[in-house]
């Protein structure tokens, strides 16, 4: 990438043409890209027309759009002013009204076949939806109508994802997921309550670069971010491994940072990549388990919000050790003499065992007798 380019890039993003090699490189990282993605990323964001965005809320808490606040590689105000053109979204809209709602219908006219549609929230279905409206239409209608003309879908937080909290038990508004009602074209389904931004972010960049979606698993997920499951790349993973598990809430193993898959944990049956790379750039107390807390599941269907928290994970391919230790194993001590005498009595019941075997070697049972005679 020529000088020129870089300079106008330190312009427009107010961004060191170091900072934005290192945020090119990490989005590379984090798709799990070859070596020089970053560079095609790089002037893919510097050469590409914004892509206009409709972002729409439907039964959600707007936690993913706070997610995306706190993103801090772009910050927000970088990413809907230079990278994006966020045409509509409710939350950070300055307009209300009748002037929101023509600003959407203006950007979809205008951007037909080109702009990314992202949801926010589950679509309520029973009694024609009309759990859920916008600007006197409901969920349902703004969906199929947006989704149209849409060049990508993006289903953003585990509610747009599958359905999350609104369509648990007993779900009465039929609440689902995106991809349960837009059959025509792919879904990029981003679960989680809520996910990191920068999965969104990096499957935004991944189009802008390539002009395609990432690759995407059985449900509709980008593999770079719901490859492997949690239980993987935890850091309590080595006290898994070792049988070392907290037994409940402020016990010592608790305190010492012990497993938590016995209070719960759903790390091991749950796809996504939060420990790799955690929320809001602060470190490791920035997800559940790094406060203590067992991974509840959000980003999968039929976990998150449907079995209990505290029930026990169903391991997807990583299973506890046969046995397990101790929370506290003294150091130093000798044998016991309730030991020792277990030991012995264990010893000498091997002990009469292999006498008996071996003074019982070379005999005969009775009814063998008649072996060999005629």
């Amino acid at each position: 990438m020529n000088d020129d380019i870089l300079n106008a890039i330190e312009t427009r993003l107010g961004l060191s043409r170091r900072s934005f090699m290192q945020f090119c490189a990490a989005m590379a990282a984090t798709m799990g890209l070859p070596k020089g993605a970053d560079a095609a990323i790089a002037n893919a964001i510097a050469s590409s027309t914004r892509p206009p965005v409709i972002w729409l809320h439907f039964q959600e808490c707007t936690g993913c759009t706070e997610s995306m606040l706190r993103a801090e590689h772009p910050a927000l105000d970088k990413l809907i002013l230079e990278i994006i053109s966020l045409d509509y979204h409710e939350t950070l809209f300055a307009g209300a009204g009748h002037q929101a709602e023509a600003a959407r219908k203006a950007s979809m006219a205008a951007n037909k076949g080109k702009y990314v549609l992202v949801v926010e929230g589950a679509i309520p279905m029973k009694d024609g939806g009309i759990y859920c409206k916008v600007g006197g239409h409901t969920a349902l209608d703004l969906v199929k109508e947006c989704a149209a003309d849409a060049a990508a879908v993006i289903a953003i937080g585990s509610c747009a994802a599958w359905g999350g909290m609104p369509s648990s038990a007993p779900n009465p508004t039929g609440a689902v997921g995106v991809d349960e009602i837009i059959k025509d074209k792919p879904v990029v389904n981003i679960p989680g309550c809520p996910p990191s931004p920068y999965n969104f972010l990096s499957t935004v960049v991944h189009y802008l670069t390539f002009g395609k979606l990432p690759e995407l698993d059985g449900k509709g997920r980008p593999k770079f971010a719901y490859g492997r499951i949690i239980h993987e790349n935890c850091e309590r993973r080595p006290h898994f491994d070792a049988g070392r598990f907290a037994q409940e809430f402020g016990d010592e193993g608790h305190r010492l940072g012990y497993c938590l898959y016995k209070l719960g944990c759903k790390g091991p049956e749950t796809f996504a990549n939060c420990p790799s790379i955690l929320f809001n750039d602060i470190g490791s107390g920035s997800w559940p388990v790094g406060t203590g807390h067992p991974c509840i599941g959000c980003s999968e269907k039929g976990i998150g919000f449907t079995k209990p928290i505290h029930s026990l994970a169903e391991p997807v391919y990583i299973t506890p050790p046969e046995s397990y230790a101790r929370i506290v194993e003294e150091q130093g001590q000798g044998i016991t003499l309730a030991s020792g005498a277990t030991m012995a009595v264990i010893g000498g019941l091997a002990v009469g065992a292999g006498a008996k075997f071996a003074a019982n070697l070379g005999k005969k049972k009775p009814e063998d007798s008649s072996i060999g005679k005629e």
